[in-house]
């Protein structure tokens, strides 16, 4: 074989291997030229067939929330990232009756580590005087997949004590500024079950958040029955183990959150 046929076949297996990883990239992660990719993707699953959508869903009757303001923080999970944008704030403001402000970003953490982290983004994009009746945290799995600090409750209730670093340090921040600044109940909710020692750890963090704070935890972690689903129903509901379609959200997710933000209603 001539050395410039040797070459051109390396050309050849170069620009391949790129192709492949820019359709993979695009396909899975959403990124690069061909991030459309995914969307188109996404918008195949069948949990995302337009019969799932949120207006699907019908308000309740006699809704405490109804004609309130809910404020949603997080990242691609209440961002709803694969589920066509929709998460379970679309799927709650509807069921509620209540207007749902969502402030997520993809791929962001508790943990402050920059300008897009929940801390930043709380101070910097959330308006103080905004009418919140209720504010809902996501426990974020990037802070246990990026294995950021943990950190410990602290005894303090000042905001400028709290160690942001870590992820215990940024709940308490997000708590205490919450209350203080729209003086309205705060809850933080758990993603569903998947395998994760870190997430594990974090959810473990609430108790003692709850009982220091008062904080309502919406936990879809420990129940078993919540978790005990089919393998159809998991392949309609999950996109992986963490992002659920349009389906988990409206038929898995949302009526158990439902219940448990009622519950923590009715306890006050």
């Amino acid at each position: 074989m001539s050395k410039k046929k040797k070459v051109r076949i390396v050309v050849i297996v170069v620009v391949l291997f790129l192709l492949v990883q820019l359709v993979l990239a695009g396909l899975l992660g959403g990124l690069g030229p061909l991030a459309f990719l995914r969307d188109v993707r996404l918008r195949g699953l069948p949990g995302n067939d337009a019969s799932y959508a949120p207006d699907t869903v019908s308000e309740m009757e006699n809704s405490p929330l109804r004609g309130k303001t809910v404020c949603f923080l997080g990242s691609s999970v209440t961002e709803g990232s694969a589920s066509l944008g929709n998460s379970m704030a679309e799927y709650l403001g509807k069921r509620f009756g209540c207007e749902a402000v969502v402030e997520a970003v993809s791929g962001t953490t508790l943990a402050d580590t920059g300008k897009s982290s929940y801390v930043q983004r709380l101070l910097g994009k959330l308006d103080a005087n905004a009418p919140f009746s209720m504010f809902i945290c996501q426990l974020s799995t990037n802070d246990a997949s990026k294995k950021l600090p943990l950190g410990t409750v602290s005894e303090s209730r000042s905001l400028a004590d709290f160690d942001t670093a870590t992820v215990a340090g940024a709940m308490e921040y997000i708590i205490c500024y919450a209350q203080e600044t729209w003086n309205c109940p705060v809850l933080f909710y758990t993603g569903a079950r998947y395998d994760s020692a870190p997430y594990a750890e974090m959810v473990a963090l609430l108790p003692a958040l709850q009982e220091k704070w008062g904080v309502g935890v919406i936990d879809l972690w420990h129940s078993d029955a919540f978790n005990d689903i089919s393998a159809q129903q998991r392949k309609l509901y999950m996109n992986d183990d963490i992002h659920p379609t349009m389906a988990g959200y409206r038929d898995w997710w949302t009526p158990e959150m439902e219940r448990q933000i009622l519950d923590f209603l009715n306890e006050r």
